[in-house]
């Protein structure tokens, strides 16, 4: 989905804005997911193309799955609205264009070491860390695979 089609969902409704990799999904994700959703009336999730993933330096092999099998993954989740990719390092052109009510982060992060929460709060947003599931990690998933 493209940005123009998500800021049309928009009107009207109180957006919620989560954004990360989402290479290998497991409950983790989807309870942030879940979550996220319950913030608002729509849930919009900037997913990292594949040239930004491997610029995070998250492994050599990474992301295993292509960004539009991982946006056809995440669109197909019910507390998912849409998913639209970014190719920056930081979603903060993302966010500058869906100016979203909230941004929603996973607990690994803390709101001050976010760029984005800045921008966020400088036109009203809020910027809100939810738990993570312990031990639920695509990079844990990642090095159970390779014991076997």
């Amino acid at each position: 989905m493209d940005v123009e089609h998500a800021l049309k969902l928009r009107e009207g409704k109180r957006l919620v804005f989560t954004n990360g990799v989402f290479d290998i999904l497991h409950a983790g994700h989807v309870a942030a997911l879940m979550h996220a959703r319950s913030l608002g009336d729509l849930l919009i999730v900037g997913v990292n193309t594949d040239a930004s993933v491997r610029r995070l330096g998250k492994g050599p092999s990474r992301p295993i799955h292509t960004l539009e099998d991982r946006i056809a993954v995440l669109e197909a989740l019910r507390p998912v609205d849409a998913a639209v990719p970014f190719d920056e390092d930081t979603p903060e052109k993302l966010i500058e264009v869906l100016r979203p009510e909230v941004h929603v982060k996973g607990g690994d992060y803390r709101e001050e070491d976010l760029p984005e929460a800045r921008l966020v709060r400088s036109y009203g947003g809020e910027v809100v860390i939810v738990p993570l599931l312990a031990g639920r990690s695509t990079t844990n998933a990642l090095r159970e695979l390779e014991l076997e």
